[in-house]
């Protein structure tokens, strides 16, 4: 089995995908004007509008209401990757973790959390290699 996305639901797609677009300075690849997508290479970030949800049988999720999912990147350079990001929707600045792992954790326009890290110790490097 392979991971190959996490979607987020919502109802400002264009709004959302140019905050992604900023943060991570990649571009989306839009399939319709509901559907977009940014593919890493390991997996990718899909974004559709409320609108797909009618495709799944109706009323299957929420925009906006996210509680308990962190969203990750890990990135060449967290500090760096840190200035793309709106001061005003930084909850925690870079830190380093007790696992290795330096963090930058903001909230997306829809209020889902984003952890951008970089791997620092060795044993963090180690299991990313």
């Amino acid at each position: 089995m392979i991971l190959s996305s996490i979607r987020i639901i919502t109802a400002d797609i264009q709004g959302l995908v140019k905050f992604y677009e900023g943060a991570t300075g990649l571009a989306f690849k839009w399939f319709t004007e509901d559907f977009a997508e940014l593919r890493t290479t390991g997996a990718a970030l899909a974004i559709g509008s409320t609108r797909t949800l009618a495709l799944f049988g109706g009323n299957v999720a929420e925009a906006a209401h996210n509680r308990s999912v962190i969203i990750e990147f890990r990135v060449d350079d967290v500090d760096a990757a840190s200035k793309r990001i709106p001061a005003e929707t930084i909850v925690q600045q870079p830190t380093t973790m007790p696992w290795g792992n330096r963090s930058l954790l903001f909230r997306d326009p829809d209020g889902n959390l984003v952890n951008f890290f970089t791997p620092v110790t060795e044993d963090a490097k180690k299991r990313f290699a």
